[in-house]
């Protein structure tokens, strides 16, 4: 049973529900085997929203968070939930540049913190952060334990009429200017949650798993889709393949994933015990957050004995398009899905007009989940156009079967003497060299041809390093357009990459190359 949009009203009013509909069902069980049924999870938000309530929080008081995947993390934003305030997730890996300004920005209140985790002293850094700030807030240790009160004592729940209220921000780390903070509504999760769902066609039978940040924008977005499912679902504090596959197995995973750097982990997994399905419940790979080559969806079936339904959204819109179990090898290989239940997608051409089926342009978003706009409203004001749709700066098509194809980023499109390449089609094919064991594309500043292509490839584990001969073989032989063959190519040890989702920093690689000779090699 899914419970829609009419039903869900706000957050609280979804687990308020499921907590009704299957109050017995096992909602959250972790790697040390703790366990919380449905009505278990409502009661434990309830004792500590009492708790947060007598430390004089409630409705619009900002509070920040920044903790690892526990099921303590995700009943302290559901408790926070259900007293209105207005909290603001910070992923793990953040440190003092980004945890200030969003402290600063949000004037959070009350702090809610790891103290010391991984090696990392978060206690210390935000009593530095602290001490610089003219209004500082209430720091609390809260990794295993939590602050509880007499639920009785709380104030009736937010009002249906205040589901569009700003109560969630997330922050984006900027690469050379400040982070920006996106503003979200229970409204605007919900309806993102509640298309994944969909999309995903699941069962109370289904047991998923939350392997990544909760603090990501996809926390949100998973827990919705758990509670509109009750499906039951494993959380581990971190991901470490090897204990992921041990664990998911005890516990009967059928779902696992959160983005291609995930898959690519299981099938490392895989190859160590050929022969053998890794996790013998799972049935279905799922996640986005960064491009999926469509050898890597083969590898998968292969190899594991699954499909991969990946998806499409981003901070601004958790759920943009997603992959659906219903859909063909073809387009769950070589799309992103379908646009979800209530997004309104255009695509416009680099030249600004709407662009025809199959034909790529700038991506553009309308609908109930796309966020309220920036805390700066300058930026607010750049990101939507004339019609309301918000600018995603990602390319791509909309093919006649309704489904999506990305092919990059704007900045992705490489404009060769005048052509516009896509980054992500050369990307795709060489990821299907055997040498190959992941590779960027991005386009280089060129006196001669306005941008040069460049790979910039890892070596697949076991195998000798590409040469440039055998990628331009390779590409030849895969039908690619000679105008669009890179002409440059890097083999590295690493890609660089964020620590949430593993996704490739581009920019980077650009900084990195910008001042490096380019020698042209003859073929």
């Amino acid at each position: 049973m899914i419970l829609g949009a009419a039903v869900m009203g706000s957050m609280w009013d979804l687990v308020e529900h499921r907590a009704q509909a299957t109050p017995d069902k096992v909602m959250l069980v972790d790697e040390a085997d703790r366990t919380l049924t449905f009505s278990q999870f409502r009661d434990r938000c309830l004792a500590v929203a009492g708790g947060l309530h007598d430390m004089g929080i409630g409705p619009g008081t900002p509070v920040s968070w920044q903790l690892p995947s526990r099921i303590e993390t995700v009943v302290l934003s559901m408790a926070l939930a259900r007293l209105g305030a207005v909290q603001n997730p910070i992923i793990h890996i953040y440190r003092q540049r980004e945890v200030a300004f969003a402290l600063r920005q949000t004037g959070a209140a009350h702090a809610f913190i790891p103290g010391e985790w991984r090696g990392f002293d978060f206690d210390a850094m935000f009593r530095a952060i602290a001490a610089e700030l003219p209004e500082p807030p209430r720091l609390h240790v809260a990794h295993d334990t939590l602050p509880e009160g007499d639920p009785t004592a709380l104030p009736p729940p937010p009002e249906a009429g205040t589901v569009d209220d700003v109560r969630w921000i997330y922050y984006t780390s900027g690469t050379t200017s400040e982070p920006k903070g996106v503003r979200h509504s229970d409204r605007t999760l919900l309806t993102g949650g509640e298309g994944l769902a969909q999309a995903l066609e699941l069962s109370e039978d289904d047991v998923g798993s939350i392997a990544f940040p909760f603090a990501h924008i996809a926390g949100p977005d998973y827990l919705v889709m758990v509670l509109a499912c009750g499906v039951s679902t494993v959380v581990l504090e971190t991901f470490a393949p090897a204990t992921a596959v041990e664990v998911f197995s005890r516990h009967g995973a059928t779902l696992a994933g959160g983005s291609t750097a995930f898959y690519q982990a299981y099938l490392v997994e895989q190859r160590k015990q050929p022969g053998t399905k890794i996790i013998p419940s799972l049935r279905l790979l799922t996640g986005g957050g960064a491009p999926m080559p469509p050898e890597v969806f083969h590898e998968v079936v292969r190899e594991i004995g699954v499909r991969v339904a990946h998806g499409y959204g981003m901070t601004e819109i958790p759920m943009i398009t997603m992959g659906s179990p219903s859909d063909t090898d073809e387009q769950l290989a070589h799309t992103v899905g379908r646009p979800v239940h209530g997004a309104e997608l255009r695509v416009m051409t680099l030249e600004g007009e709407d662009a025809e089926p199959g034909t790529d342009g700038e991506i553009r978003v309308r609908g109930s989940m796309v966020c309220k706009g920036y805390t700066d409203p300058v930026l607010s004001a750049d990101s939507f156009d004339e019609r309301g749709y918000f600018r995603t700066g990602d390319v791509g098509h909309i093919r006649t079967d309704g489904h999506v194809v990305l092919t990059g980023r704007t900045k992705d499109i490489i404009i060769r003497k005048g052509e516009n390449i896509s980054a992500k089609e050369i990307e795709d094919l060489l990821y299907a060299h055997p040498k190959v064991g992941d590779v960027a594309v991005v386009g280089l500043a060129d006196p001669e041809r306005g941008e040069r292509v460049c790979a910039v490839v890892e070596t697949a584990e076991g195998s000798e390093p590409l040469t440039f001969a055998e990628m331009v073989a390779h590409l030849r032989d895969a039908g690619l357009m000679a105008q669009k063959i890179p002409e440059q190519l890097e083999v590295v040890v690493a890609l660089p990459r964020n620590q949430t989702l593993n996704k490739v920093l581009k920019y980077k690689l650009r900084e990195e190359l910008a001042t490096k000779p380019f020698v042209p090699v003859e073929t």
